[in-house]
């Protein structure tokens, strides 16, 4: 019986805080379960974040599938929740299939998750209805998110965007300052808070501790992730941190 799973990801070339927080709720699971984990990650270039770099970046997408499938690790993640957005209504979807398509042609199928549908399916698994969001990007930017999510069927009841253009200063934000800039939020008939809307902008530590404060699911596209991944990997979503979504009730 398998016990350890290589974790591929795709990641930005300025993010550094996907293969700090994915990590992390996967060695919190560790703790308390019997699989181990393995993180192998591939770049694609991207400083500003920008409709236009975005966009370049995303179409180096699928050299790093080929070679992270080289690896041949059990799931992949696309770890930009913005650049898939920033692509149109449901982009995630054809992200998907063209990313899976590349590790086929590499004789390496494997399952693929996106942070973008992560994020979707999520806030889907939540029962999610009314939600409101907090994003790091420009305004425009946060307004394409806001719009996609809409698409998918969720009311964003609220959302606050930081306008942080660069990408090493949204992974420089400390994750606990979310504890006040969520009360910025007017969280009226919100049944779910997404504390970050981006893979990038760090959250993990602030979850639970805003979960207790409102007494509604907290959640981040990072651990939409991770719970993804744990299910394509048919593995129990169990992880003793990162809210309601990990409790191992769903």
């Amino acid at each position: 019986m398998k016990t350890t799973y290589r974790i591929g990801q795709i990641v930005p070339s300025s993010n550094i805080t996907m293969e700090t927080e994915i990590p992390a709720m996967f060695r919190s699971r560790e703790t308390i379960a019997a699989e181990r984990f393995t993180f192998h990650s591939s770049r694609m270039r991207m400083k500003k974040v920008t409709k236009e770099e975005l966009e370049a970046m995303d179409a180096q997408s699928l050299k790093c599938a080929m070679e992270l499938s080289d690896a041949k690790v059990d799931v992949m993640g696309y770890a930009c929740l913005v650049a898939i957005m920033s692509m149109g209504r449901g982009y995630h979807c054809v992200s998907e299939a063209n990313i899976y398509e590349e590790t086929v042609k590499n004789d390496s199928p494997t399952p693929i998750v996106t942070s973008a549908g992560a994020l979707i399916n999520g806030l889907k698994v939540l029962g999610a209805k009314k939600i409101a969001v907090i994003t790091p990007y420009m305004k425009p930017l946060t307004e394409l998110v806001v719009d996609y999510i809409r698409h998918q069927g969720f009311e964003v009841m609220d959302y606050i965007a930081l306008e942080i253009p660069d990408n090493l200063e949204v992974a420089a934000q400390n994750p606990m300052n979310l504890l006040d800039i969520y009360k910025r939020l007017d969280l009226t008939g919100v049944d779910t808070l997404v504390v970050s809307a981006c893979v990038q902008m760090p959250s993990l530590e602030a979850i639970d501790a805003i979960e207790k404060e409102i007494g509604i699911p907290v959640t981040s596209a990072a651990v939409c992730t991770v719970y993804e991944m744990l299910k394509k990997l048919n593995l129990d979503t169990k992880v003793p941190i990162g809210g309601t979504l990990l409790s191992g009730k769903y």
